[in-house]
């Protein structure tokens, strides 16, 4: 059984560090086999990263300030990051606290818990193939890898894609680094199973990276490694993208888009804490801006460019 992390690459410094994603077999052997990340090639001087005065870092939305101030940080919202926390593989990066070498894993963890600094963080080490474990609260789980076989054969993804069915979750899932239509088989032969499954979910978004942060001025295109939504609409209708500014932390991918999700999702959460899991999936999935985005079509960035600012703005939400 193999899974593969979403991480394209990293650098540091200009040296290249490719991530292959570790995992593990359901059973007591611990035996694994490799996985296979997907690494486009690309120029970076990851630089040190800024705190800037609002106490947010370099690669993050000015949003995600502005919702600090008003007083929400995700508090009483769970997030569970089911990644990599034990293999050996490592990578290089600088998301603002300098730097730093940690588990694919650890770095998505650290992602959604600095833009959600108030969530309740879980790490479920998807080598585990126990049920996903739910919380009281809002629930948020973020999926930063892919699955290439289907889910029916392990409990953990079954369970996260019965979650999603159900509703009982915010499900943010990376949308893959292949530069292709979500869904389809990639130049290796994969496909990823648990994306597939979790097509017309009611509480699921997929992400897709930009190469920054937009604005009206200064518009984002979707990274040329971001795979992008394509012609069916059920898949438009999920789809979400968020700046992944790798040139400032070394850290490529649509990986590192999804905490960015999910640390949105938990923020909502915490202004609207009666908002359903589809309510919250929504309600950010409705609010995305396409004016901030170079020649916007939903066939390559879904529904636009999540915003915070906006997703925040109601009293209430339905």
């Amino acid at each position: 059984m193999q899974k593969s992390l979403l991480f394209p690459i990293a650098f540091l410094s200009g040296l290249v560090m490719c991530l292959l994603a570790a995992t593990g077999f359901a059973g007591e052997t611990g035996a694994h086999v490799k996985g296979r990340a997907d690494t486009p090639t690309m120029e970076s001087s990851a630089s040190a990263c800024a705190q800037n005065a609002d106490n947010t870092f370099c690669w993050m939305s000015p949003d995600i300030g502005q919702a600090w101030a008003s007083g929400y940080t995700g508090s009483g919202v769970s997030i569970t990051i089911v990644d990599d926390f034990r293999s050996s593989d490592m990578v290089d990066g600088d998301l603002g606290r300098g730097p730093q070498r940690q588990r694919h894993g650890e770095w998505v963890f650290e992602e959604a818990g600095m833009v959600a600094p108030g969530a309740n963080m879980f790490r479920n080490a998807y080598i585990q193939e126990a049920p996903i474990a739910l919380h009281d609260g809002l629930n948020v789980i973020n999926l930063s890898y892919s699955y290439p076989e289907p889910v029916s054969r392990s409990p953990l993804e079954q369970s996260i894609v019965d979650a999603a069915r159900a509703g009982n979750a915010v499900v943010a899932k990376s949308a893959g680094n292949d530069g292709i239509r979500m869904g389809t088989v990639n130049s290796k032969g994969d496909a990823d199973y648990l994306a597939v499954s979790l097509f017309g979910t009611p509480s699921t978004i997929f992400v897709g990276a930009l190469d920054h942060n937009g604005t009206p001025e200064n518009k984002a295109s979707l990274a040329s490694y971001s795979n992008y939504a394509g012609s069916n609409p059920q898949v438009q209708n999920q789809f979400l993208t968020v700046g992944v500014e790798g040139d400032k932390t070394g850290l490529f991918g649509t990986s590192h888009g999804v905490p960015v999700i999910s640390g949105y999702s938990a923020i909502l959460g915490n202004k609207f804490p009666s908002a359903t899991p589809t309510q919250i999936a929504n309600q950010l999935l409705d609010t995305a801006r396409t004016d901030t985005l170079v020649n916007y079509n939903a066939a390559t960035y879904g529904r636009g460019e999540a915003s915070l600012s906006r997703a925040l703005a109601p009293d209430w939400i339905r």
